[in-house]
């Protein structure tokens, strides 16, 4: 079985990437590690969700560092949920005149992603590598 050539990215990108994966692991990782290591008492149900997912998101972005190209689908998975947040729970309140205090707290820091990340993304290393190659066989 022949390994199919994956396009190169120069160097200048992949610093870019380790410093999106520093900006996750860093700046995203103190507020949550804080979180979870000074918590007392059981958690809430969906805050304990929470602080999980943006652990092992944190957790997870040190390995960027190491290997940017290979963790590229983590910083799709970043922009993909900021997204559909945006869109599918932030507008719909915005609309309706009905906007709860923490989501409106947490617009810029959770919607600049989306306009940011798509920016820095090697979308032709992406649509290369994950679109028009050949998927992994099924048997």
């Amino acid at each position: 079985m022949h390994a199919i050539p994956r396009p190169e990215l120069p160097l200048y990108r992949l610093y870019i990437l380790r410093a999106m994966y520093a900006v996750l692991a860093f700046a995203q990782g103190y507020h949550t590690w804080s979180a979870i290591l000074r918590h007392t008492g059981p958690w809430e149900f969906w805050q304990g969700v929470d602080r999980s997912f943006f652990g092992a998101l944190t957790v997870l972005s040190l390995l960027g560092l190491r290997y940017p190209v290979r963790m590229i689908p983590l910083l799709l998975y970043e922009f993909a949920w900021k997204l559909i947040w945006t869109l599918a729970i932030y507008l719909p309140m915005e609309l309706s005149h009905r906007m709860d205090p923490d989501a409106a707290d947490s617009f810029f820091s959770i919607s600049s992603a989306i306009v940011i990340v798509p920016l820095l993304l090697p979308w032709g290393y992406i649509w290369k590598t994950y679109v028009t190659a050949p998927g992994d066989r099924w048997r």
